[in-house]
């Protein structure tokens, strides 16, 4: 086989594969994890209006459909997790021209799953209400917003595509500059349509935001500078090799996020059978989901990093540089998980007021949830830096193993458990919420320290003449 010109050679980022390894892994990390926090800031932004403009059911409303329309979105994007390892280890390699191939592939399919996503979940959308048992007043929110996200889902899941594949390929920044702009956008529309439209302007903001930087994204893909480049006149026809490859590595990782959030919907349940339902849904939409999502998301970004940088090296015939670029990752996020769990304890007053939730009773239960989170966030960035190590090598199998045990067998079996002997209370379910992270962080490290990984191939046919 041929080697690659010089001009291929120079269309990726070598420090990643050469080089000290820490600012390697920085220069990764940083555009993603800052992507991952304005991205958190966006939601956290929809739901101060909204929370000021129609009240904490709609929190508790945009709260339980993002749970649902999550795992919608986690299937989809499913094959984008195969795309990375594809991308990872062939950019890793220096071969351009496979990344290409892989990359337009990943578009076809994604393409396909959204457009038939966009009409199950119209007509799913109250019958999956029914599933987390959300309440009345909740459920005339949550409808028209949950309908509305899933037939404008296909921006959002080309968004997930494209900053995928360029962070796969040693490119942070394009998807850092595509998330600034989307947010940019989401918030402009929405401070315009949500005083006029309430709940349903949120999802119309979201949607058009999406929609045009998925378009920009696009575009850019064909500009002979970017690291991934359609060039006019490619083979446009789908290649069922690289499609079973998509899903051979993806799948895996489709159906752990589907089980992680379906964890989620479930503990939506619990919630939902509580006391006061209504406030403890509200709590947990502001306190989970976008509170800890300024961990969650700095973490998903240091999962990325990790990924990417476990793949291109396993790529470059470095495995032990890719398991030392992994523990680097995880202690970044551990310091940024330190620091805002502190926040979460000293000042969670003021962090709940923010959104509107100054009623006695929210107030309560959600300081309540923040304090068992600012320990939980400690676990779940060392638990994602991992399991991007885990990803980004090819074992995607053994994330999904994990999350079974660590997102359902833990939460869910004590919820349950709890509920059939003396009766749920909040606490119950914020403590499950943290053994269950604590139980992913120890077996994800374990795992991949195993190094089972290294011995993973990855290929594709030629491409046809």
């Amino acid at each position: 086989m041929a080697g690659p010109t010089p001009k291929a050679f120079q269309r990726f980022d070598r420090s990643i594969v050469e080089g000290p390894i820490g600012p390697a892994v920085w220069r990764l990390a940083w555009p993603t994890m800052l992507q991952n926090v304005i991205a958190g800031l966006q939601g956290i932004i929809d739901h101060v209006m909204v929370g000021h403009f129609v009240g904490y059911t709609a929190n508790a409303a945009i709260g339980v459909s993002w749970q649902i329309i999550i795992v919608v979105i986690v299937f989809i994007t499913s094959v984008f997790s195969g795309m990375a390892v594809l991308v990872a280890r062939f950019a890793g390699a220096n071969e351009p021209a496979k990344v290409n191939r892989v990359v337009y592939q990943a578009f076809l399919v994604a393409l396909a799953l959204s457009v038939l996503m966009a009409a199950v979940g119209y007509v799913a959308a109250p019958a999956l209400l029914d599933i987390v048992h959300a309440a009345p007043e909740v459920r005339r929110e949550a409808l028209p917003f949950l309908r509305a996200m899933f037939l404008g889902i296909l921006g959002m899941t080309m968004f997930f595509m494209l900053s995928g594949a360029f962070r796969a390929a040693g490119d942070p920044r394009t998807p850092l500059r595509l998330g600034v702009a989307m947010t940019a956008l989401t918030v402009f529309f929405n401070v315009l349509l949500i005083p006029k439209l309430g709940t349903i302007g949120a999802a119309v903001g979201t949607i058009a935001s999406s929609t045009i930087v998925a378009v920009y994204g696009m575009w850019r893909l064909f500009s002979p500078g970017s690291v991934i480049h359609f060039r006019r006149g490619m083979d446009i026809a789908p290649d069922l090799g690289i499609i079973r490859s998509l899903f051979r590595f993806g799948l895996p990782t489709g159906v752990q996020g589907i089980a992680m959030n379906i964890a989620g919907v479930l503990l939506l349940r619990f919630i939902g059978s509580l006391e006061h339902s209504a406030a403890a849904q509200a709590a947990y939409a502001v306190g989970y989901t976008e509170l800890f999502s300024l961990i969650t998301w700095t973490s998903v970004g240091l999962m990325g990093a990790s990924a990417t940088i476990a793949g291109q090296n396993l790529g470059a015939g470095n495995p032990g540089r890719a398991m030392h670029g992994v523990a680097v990752a995880s202690r970044i996020g551990l310091g940024v998980a330190a620091t805002v769990g502190a926040m979460f304890l000293v000042i969670p007053d003021y962090l709940l007021g923010v959104f509107g939730m100054t009623e006695p009773l929210v107030t309560s239960i959600g300081k309540q949830l923040l304090m068992y989170l600012s320990v939980s966030g400690l676990f779940v960035t060392v638990a994602l830096s991992y399991t991007g190590g885990l990803q980004g090598t090819g074992d995607t199998r053994s994330p999904l193993y994990i999350s079974l045990v660590s997102q359902i067998a833990v939460p869910v079996g004590l919820c349950t458990w709890l509920q059939a002997t003396r009766g749920l209370q909040p606490g119950d379910i914020w403590l499950a919420i943290v053994l269950g992270h604590f139980t992913r962080a120890a077996l994800s490290v374990v795992r991949f320290r195993q190094g089972r990984w290294r011995h993973i191939r990855v290929d594709i046919e030629p491409a046809r003449p």
